[in-house]
């Protein structure tokens, strides 16, 4: 197998990009990701999204029973040309023996920011609902009123299930109990 280096990638503009080659991007800074065959490229987070992404996953993983596992920044093969990088995914303990999930994780959070937000709440909601994920979350890390808002699948389709704020706490069944106050995860 040859190795495909970034710049080999972005030379070929006449085809679309696919999962395999999302296993030869660089590890860097950087997150790579595929919508559709084009990749995206997105900077290294802020340090208030690294504060929530970190905060947020320790809430979830001493919550998580053995059956799960909290994964921040997992890969996931959604098909061929699409390929994402939730900022936190709770997925099947016993799907970690491929290079990136193969299978939709149980939950997928997006921590957004200005430049993500409406790509958040519209494409990537899309795609994670096509994809079968139970329960997507999407966290707004304004230090003044931080949100949380909750979609969880029902008939093949997201449905708001929860819009907190603050010291608001939501209180998750899916993928397994937990409590989560959006305050908790931006307070310095």
């Amino acid at each position: 197998m040859s190795v495909m280096t970034a710049p080999d990638v972005w030379s070929d503009q006449g085809r679309a990009l696919t999962v395999e080659d999302m296993a030869n991007m660089p590890d860097d800074e950087f997150r790579y990701e595929l919508d559709d065959g084009v990749l995206i490229v997105s900077p290294a987070p802020s340090n208030l999204h690294q504060r929530v992404v970190f905060r947020l996953g320790q809430v979830l993983d001493a919550a998580c029973p053995p059956e799960f596992e909290v994964l921040p920044g997992v890969g996931v093969n959604i098909n061929r040309f699409q390929h994402r990088v939730p900022d936190v995914a709770v997925v099947l303990a016993d799907s970690m023996d491929t290079i990136f999930q193969e299978r939709p994780p149980a939950l997928v959070v997006e921590v957004a920011s200005p430049r993500t937000r409406l790509y958040d709440r519209n494409r990537k909601k899309d795609v994670y609902e096509r994809f079968g994920i139970p329960s997507y979350w999407i966290v707004d890390p304004d230090p003044d009123k931080p949100e949380l808002t909750v979609f969880e699948l029902h008939d093949g389709r997201y449905t708001q299930v929860a819009q907190v704020a603050g010291d608001e706490t939501f209180e998750a069944a899916l993928p397994f109990p937990v409590t989560v106050t959006p305050s908790a995860l931006v307070r310095a």
